[in-house]
């Protein structure tokens, strides 16, 4: 192996998320290794091009998949409306109102996958995250801050992505701390899929793979270990 690959590849990976039990959550997870910092890289033409409404894309999305996603988000006890709302919505709302910024490689092939597919999807530095992960949701008052601004929410009854310090992510709004930056060269990701829409996370994470290696990226399965429910 050359040193370059080893650089690429460190021993720490979220090779392993375990999943706690729930009725309809149907996530998909994988690692992307960037060549260069995220800095460093241009969002290639083939993703930018499907920022954009009126881009030919893979999937579509439509009201029966914004009912599945709400619903989903709902089984804890968290209301999907208004400023919480699924992250996809808010992509759909940025785009109608011309907002619809490009921001780094990695964010721009998950916001292009999470427009058109109508699924959430979290992305996270893995050099800023630690392990062990697991999906699971966190318990009433739970919060953290999502923006550089240091603006929080409430994510109580919400699932989400947890490493070590706690959750990171969800379908709303990622943890500002394991959140990508100019530095970045190692994500995961997670598409928070729905048992209600079935193979489309599925299809969505296979599409977006294709679009991160457009980026210069190698990705790896993460294995979603499924906890059984208690007796």
């Amino acid at each position: 192996m050359s040193v370059r690959q080893k650089w690429w590849f460190p021993a720490t990976i979220a090779s392993v998320i375990h999943v706690d039990p729930h009725p309809s959550l149907d996530p998909i997870a994988f690692e992307s290794a960037f060549e260069s910092k995220l800095g460093d890289i241009t969002t290639p033409d083939i993703v930018r091009s499907f920022l954009r409404g009126d881009a030919v894309a893979p999937l579509g999305t439509d009201e029966a998949v914004r009912r599945a996603v709400r619903d989903l988000l709902r089984h804890g006890g968290y209301k999907p409306t208004g400023r919480g709302k699924p992250a996809s919505e808010y992509l759909l709302g940025a785009l109608a109102d011309g907002a619809f910024p490009s921001i780094n490689p990695a964010v721009d092939a998950c916001n292009a996958v999470s427009l058109h597919s109508g699924l959430p999807i979290s992305v996270v530095d893995l050099d800023h995250a630690r392990a062990p992960f697991r999906i699971a949701i966190p318990p009433a008052g739970t919060q953290y801050v999502f923006n550089a601004a240091g603006q929080t929410i409430d994510v109580g009854g919400l699932v989400c992505l947890f490493d070590a310090d706690g959750p990171c992510a969800n379908a709303v709004k990622d943890a500002q701390r394991t959140k990508t930056s100019d530095a970045t060269r190692r994500t995961l990701s997670v598409v928070w899929g729905t048992s209600a829409l079935p193979g489309r996370a599925a299809a969505a994470a296979r599409w977006y793979r294709q679009l991160v290696v457009a980026c210069g990226a190698t990705t790896t399965t993460t294995e979603l270990e499924r906890l059984a429910a208690p007796r």
